[in-house]
């Protein structure tokens, strides 16, 4: 089996001068983004980063982003991709946890991480654009040097090469480690299923951080397909994209196509080159998918993955039968189960709501530091837990029908109330805090947070939300704030979040 930058190599060699990636309007060809990799692997040798060592990747959206991550796996070391959202505070967290030895980012990513130059596990913040200040490594100086090692750094398929950080239920993220098979597994698995190939010109503006993002990425580009990478979702510039470059895939969350069914511009718009989209990050009602289908001509195809998964978990084959409302069948080389949501040793009929279960070559390998909690999430025979309650048809189609954990899912995003609460304790006025979630018809849900203040104090929702705001991405800050006497508990005192709705009940008029 291929490395996942051997199989890029043989794919530049068969299309050197096609364009693999537009991106802030500019073009880049197979040839030019191998060009790019190898001067990046050559620049974090020069940096004293080694083989097998972490180097974060903490940017949005752009070319330089995806020659960085290519090479850092193309020097032999381990990508460790973080959300573009998160806070100086977080990523300083995920960095100090996987030890990283480089961060490569933007000038307004990087600057806040300045302090961390200082602590010995550091050497160096590569920073992407020409205004780069003293102190950092210039990402353009890298490309600008004379061609670099014609060959990539030898990997052990079974070896760590990613590292993807998940917010965990004890409120601290958790690094998913994958290896080179696991990754590569999953993108040619995807590519299987949905008939990706060097065909397809994709649009794309979902995270690249984010698994679905990046298995859409690797999928594109490993078959030798074209990138149409935009820095966020905007719907006239996603539709305008779709039509200029005849683009025959789009992927997204609901949310995307959501706001791009209530553009005005989607009347307008033409989508004639559409063959397919796809739909993941939470689930999609039927009648909405098949609006999307209507107006924009093509099947749009609903997928399931998880960050422990290294990318999709289930999805349906292009060539077979879709089921709206059903996220699909397991992977080929994969199986999925539904269990006993107390006893995963004892599989249930079909119909019948459990947890899922997913064994096969996209697991991860665990958690990077966390032992306990691997153990916990991934069963002795490989069986993965994923905490969603599901039911399989007669035919083996899995429909999500709730989560066994806490976790909220704004618009794609994994937000858990742990995490949350964590910060909204440390607020001097709080004495105990619960976080759950509200329903939004945009975003699918939003967290909400329930706060008993201290006795004697005037504390208002707006300084909570400031508080919030220094401390955590945007799209984990609470939406709504209710200040109550009491919050609903177990004899034991565990407070019972799934009766936080009717805290709700007792203040409405």
């Amino acid at each position: 089996m291929e490395h996942i930058v051997s199989r890029l190599g043989a794919t530049v060699r068969r299309n050197e001068g096609k364009i693999a990636i537009v991106s802030q309007g500019r073009s880049l060809s197979y040839g030019d983004l191998r060009r790019a990799v190898a001067a990046v692997a050559d620049g974090l040798a020069s940096c004293g980063v080694s083989p097998g060592e972490r180097v974060t990747l903490y940017a949005p959206n752009c070319w330089e982003w995806v020659a960085a991550y290519y090479g850092i796996l193309w020097a032999g070391c381990v990508v460790n991709p973080v959300n573009a959202l998160l806070t100086a505070e977080e990523v300083r967290y995920i960095v100090r946890d996987c030890r990283a030895r480089a961060i490569i980012g933007t000038r307004e990513k990087l600057e806040p991480l300045v302090p961390l130059l200082a602590e010995e596990e550091v050497r160096a913040l590569v920073c992407f654009g020409e205004d780069v200040p003293a102190g950092m490594v210039s990402f353009a100086e890298w490309l600008r040097r004379p061609a670099g090692r014609s060959s990539p750094a030898q990997w052990d398929l079974e070896a760590t090469c990613t590292i993807a950080y998940t917010s965990g239920t004890t409120g601290h993220p958790k690094g998913a480690m994958h290896s080179e098979r696991n990754v590569l597994m999953n993108a040619l698995l995807t590519g299987l299923m949905q008939g990706r190939g060097g065909e397809d010109i994709v649009v794309t503006a979902l995270p690249l951080p984010h698994v679905y993002g990046c298995v859409v990425m690797n999928s594109t580009l490993l078959s030798g397909g074209t990138l149409v990478l935009h820095s966020r979702f905007e719907e006239a510039a996603v539709l305008e994209s779709i039509a200029r470059y005849r683009a025959n895939r789009f992927d997204g969350v609901p949310t995307m196509y959501y706001y791009l069914l209530n553009s005005p511009d989607l009347g307008r718009a033409d989508l004639s080159s559409l063959r397919m989209c796809t739909v993941g990050g939470q689930t999609m009602p039927a009648s909405s998918m098949a609006e999307v289908e209507a107006r924009f001509g093509c099947p749009l195809v609903e997928l399931w993955g998880m960050t422990e998964l290294a990318g999709l978990g289930t999805t349906f084959a292009h060539t077979g039968p879709v089921k709206h409302g059903s996220i699909g069948v397991a992977l080929p080389y994969c199986r999925a189960k539904i269990v006993d949501a107390q006893d995963c040793t004892r599989e249930l009929p079909a119909g019948e709501p459990g947890e899922l279960m997913i064994t096969g070559p996209v697991v991860m390998q665990g958690y990077y530091n966390n032992e306990t909690a691997a153990r916990e999430t991934v069963e002795p025979d490989g069986w993965l837990h994923t905490g969603d309650i599901a039911r399989m048809d007669e035919e083996g189609f899995i429909y999500v029908v709730d989560r066994k954990k806490d976790m909220i899912l704004t618009a794609g995003y994994n937000v858990y109330p742990a995490e949350i609460e964590r910060v909204i304790a440390a607020h001097p006025d709080v004495a105990m805090v619960a976080v759950g979630a509200v329903p939004d018809a945009a975003k699918g849900e939003l967290a909400k947070a329930y706060i008993v203040p201290r006795a004697g104090v005037q504390v208002t929702a707006e300084s909570i939300l400031a508080h919030c705001r220094e401390h955590l991405a945007a799209y984990k800050v609470p939406r709504a704030v209710q200040f109550v006497p009491d919050l609903p508990k177990t004899s034991t005192g565990k407070i019972l979040r799934r009766k936080l709705r009717e805290l709700d009940e007792e203040a409405a008029p």
